[in-house]
């Protein structure tokens, strides 16, 4: 197999250089940003075109060779890359381009949401989309993608109008409502089993003003804050959302108004008073700031593992199994997430897009992080059990982005068995034997 792709890929035609295990860029290429996946590829590609990404396809189909691909680098459980395979690193495809009259933004298939809110919100504009800057736009997108402005105006899909694809044969096409719609359906939220997207289309939307309220609360009250806090974010308006983060050291709250400013004290101030020893307050957050406050919690090379699911709502069942979990937490950063959803995000038929939970209210991650690996098999099995028990309060469906398990029960899962069954026929279609299987695998079925 060794061999065999080597070979292909040095008859490729590729304009870009090929690393192989030995070359000084080897190790830094091949990192990803969970750092439990430490993994060997056979070959690194670092395509500079699009025809390098056709080729680099071709190689790899031709040689039988397991085939990775590379946006951010963010897939949980590391499955942007590979042991003895091939990765394709699109981290130099990553140009974006607005178009003012059109208020469109096309964007390259390696770009970070940091690039694209830096190239946007400077101009007045906004694409919804996640709340880590270096997490990759492909990847996000084609799950779903959701953060602070999915409430005002819907998935990052949602504001998708087509895309670019390298395919499984290493042709090209395009898919958007009216150019291959099947296809359009199955990438906003089937993730990337059924190509390589080198270029995205977006549509733009205004941006205003932000103003968020941070405010931590002492772990001890925990169930008076929760409470509350879902109480309080019933039925409020689309221009707010409101997320939270339970670990041993409090509960931390992040409320966000991108409304009226004249609102935006009387809104979010109550998220302040949830519970006695409140430390923190408002200000006015530039949304570049927003979108990068994650980044060093979050960094690259820590170690993670990740469950999620929806709620309709914040259960009492869910938040006396969230204290649990805080009490029985094995190391620091070891916390349960939630953001609201709703809003936009429900106006959009569930049947409309591979995604699923369009009507649901809350999405939550158990997520412990952690940096020493003598503490992975305790903090993965916390997680588990933390997924484990959150789950009970949720509703059916998942989102494929979140999850740091594998294996064929996790797609299925996901979409349910209707949504499932026409994602396995458009992947039969399309990719017959499976190249793009280093995913939450949709597996070919006629």
């Amino acid at each position: 197999m060794s061999n065999s792709l080597l070979d292909a890929l040095s008859t490729a035609g590729l304009l870009c250089p090929v690393t192989t295990a030995g070359h000084q860029d080897y190790d830094r290429y091949r990192r990803v940003w969970n750092g439990i996946a430490d993994r060997l590829p056979l070959a690194i590609v670092r395509p500079q075109t699009v025809e390098d990404v056709q080729n680099a396809v071709r190689a790899a189909a031709s040689s039988g060779a397991l085939l990775a691909v590379r946006g951010g680098g963010h897939s949980i459980p590391g499955l942007s890359t590979c042991d003895d395979g091939l990765v394709i690193d699109m981290s130099l495809l990553r140009s974006t381009i607005i178009d003012d009259d059109n208020q469109t933004v096309e964007v390259g298939g390696g770009a970070l949401l940091g690039d694209l809110d830096r190239t946007t919100v400077p101009k007045g504009y906004v694409v919804p989309a996640g709340v880590i800057s270096h997490t990759g736009v492909a990847g996000l997108t084609l799950g779903g993608g959701m953060g602070w402005a999915s409430r005002k105006y819907g998935l990052t899909i949602d504001s998708l109008l087509g895309a670019e694809i390298v395919l499984a044969t290493g042709d090209i096409t395009w898919t958007s409502a009216t150019w291959n719609p099947e296809l359009f359906w199955g990438i906003r939220g089937g993730g990337g089993n059924f190509g390589i997207v080198t270029r995205f289309k977006f549509q733009l939307h205004a941006l205003t003003g932000t103003i968020a309220g941070q405010w931590t609360y002492p772990v001890e009250n925990a169930r008076q804050v929760l409470s509350s806090l879902r109480d309080r974010a019933r039925q409020q308006s689309r221009d707010f959302t409101v997320s939270f983060t339970a670990s041993p050291s409090g509960i931390n709250v992040t409320a966000v108004w991108s409304g009226d400013a004249g609102l935006a004290r009387a809104t979010l101030s109550p998220f302040g008073t949830l519970a006695e020893g409140a430390s923190g307050g408002l200000e006015n957050l530039p949304y570049l700031t927003l979108q990068s406050r994650n980044d060093v919690a979050f960094a690259w090379s820590r170690r993670y593992y990740v469950k999620g699911g929806f709620w309709s709502d914040i259960s009492d069942q869910a938040i006396e199994h969230i204290i649990q979990a805080i009490a029985e937490a094995p190391a620091p950063d070891c916390e349960i997430y939630a953001i609201q959803l709703g809003g936009a995000v429900s106006d959009i038929p569930d049947d409309a897009t591979a995604y699923t939970g369009r009507y649901a209210g809350y999405y939550w991650l158990s997520e412990p992080i952690w940096d020493n690996m003598a503490d992975d098999d305790k903090c993965i099995a916390w997680g588990r059990k933390t997924g484990r028990l959150l789950s009970d309060a949720s509703i059916i469906g998942n989102y494929v982005n979140e999850q740091g398990d594998t294996g064929s029960s996790v797609a299925r899962d996901a979409y349910g068995p209707e949504k499932y069954q026409r994602l396995a026929r458009l992947k039969a279609r399309l990719d017959p034997a499976n190249l793009f299987r280093l995913n939450q695998n949709i597996e070919p079925q006629d």
